[in-house]
């Protein structure tokens, strides 16, 4: 077995490799200033919620990951920091732009009915108080036959089992952080009159696979810039690399708003980074996935979901600073100068999603 794949028992981890569920709650929040230890205090308190509502609502399927961006992580805990992780890095394409946006913890809850998911957010945010600071939230909900709102099926190509959690869980590369996953997400908006606009056979030339049955195409046949030709990641040894994807589609009718919830976990986030830099910077340089004509995102996040354990009994706080003389803190990302064409590549996959069993 790969280091990669050399993860601890699943009872230690968070539910990363966890099945898709027919609801998801998205928070995204910003640690306000002196609100680290009201944070730091919540933490244990997490599984506890956990195992109430699903011990209450055992058909729910209840599962939540919560996660840290590099700018916080420094500010909440003492002790060495998880090696990959950095900012979220915006990119700059010819046409297309992946922004960074705010973002210090990042709450994924999903369950099989949206009021369980809900629960789970209003027990957590009370405790908190005003400590954390929503920044963002995204309601996401299973569409038809696992289709997202471009009307194809979203999930073919995930990994399952252990190729699972090899994608998605730190290994003994890392040992202090092993068993934690890297997850990047991002809010993608779809211009539906201009994609249904398209004919059937112009949208499936997008994606690279058939509409109705989900049928890839051959790889003679499919375009250059299609979704799926920019789909796969291989390492100089001929070694494919993947990450694990727990999409959904969200949609808002009175605010016109409908898309794609871009959540994929991974045990290095460079492989991540990599998909992302094909997508929007093109392979070769110039070029973009032709998704993107039609989806843009609107945030951008890199946070890390160290395992249960950690959750459970956190490290001290930073201990060269003192609570109360602690630095007024950044809670956006560090702003770091945009990745241009002309990087290494790789691609995202939006609405590459499948159920994965533990």
């Amino acid at each position: 077995m790969s280091a990669a794949a050399a993860v601890p028992d699943p009872v230690s981890v968070q539910p990363v490799v966890a099945p898709l569920t027919n609801a998801a709650l998205f928070l995204v929040g910003t640690v306000e200033p002196g609100g680290e230890d009201a944070v730091r205090e919540v933490l244990p308190d997490l599984a506890a919620v956990a195992r109430s509502l699903g011990f209450r609502y055992p058909d729910a399927g209840l599962a939540c990951v919560t996660g840290f961006g590099s700018a916080v992580w420094d500010r909440l805990f003492d002790g060495p920091r998880p090696a990959r992780l950095h900012p979220f890095q915006e990119l700059r394409g010819r046409l297309h732009h992946a922004p960074a946006t705010p973002g210090d913890v990042l709450l994924h809850i999903r369950a099989e009915r949206m009021d369980v998911c809900f629960e789970w957010a209003a027990q957590l945010l009370t405790k908190l108080g005003g400590a954390l600071r929503i920044v963002d939230e995204t309601h996401g909900f299973r569409y038809l036959d696992h289709r997202d709102l471009l009307g194809f099926v979203d999930g073919t190509e995930n990994p399952v089992g252990d190729d699972a959690r090899s994608a998605a869980l730190v290994g003994a590369e890392d040992p202090e952080f092993e068993g934690g996953s890297y997850v990047v997400v991002q809010k993608y908006l779809h211009d539906l009159t201009s994609w249904n606009a398209l004919s059937v056979e112009e949208q499936e030339r997008v994606i690279g696979r058939t509409k109705l049955d989900d049928v890839e195409f051959p790889d003679d046949e499919k375009p250059a810039d299609s979704h799926l030709a920019l789909n796969t990641i291989t390492d100089p040894d001929g070694t494919e690399r993947d990450i694990l994807r727990a999409n959904m589609p969200f949609g808002n009718f009175g605010q016109g708003e409908f898309g794609t919830y871009f959540i994929g976990y991974a045990a290095d986030p460079d492989v991540t980074e990599r998909m992302l830099r094909n997508m929007f910077l093109g392979d070769p340089p110039g070029t973009h996935d032709r998704i993107l004509d039609f989806s843009t995102p609107v945030t951008g996040n890199l946070f890390f979901a160290p395992r249960a354990d950690f959750l459970d009994s956190p490290p001290p706080p930073p201990a060269l600073i003192r609570a109360a003389d602690r630095p007024e803190p950044v809670s956006a990302p560090v702003r770091q100068e945009p990745v241009v064409a002309g990087s290494d590549h790789g691609s995202l996959r939006i609405g590459s999603l499948q159920e994965s069993a533990q």
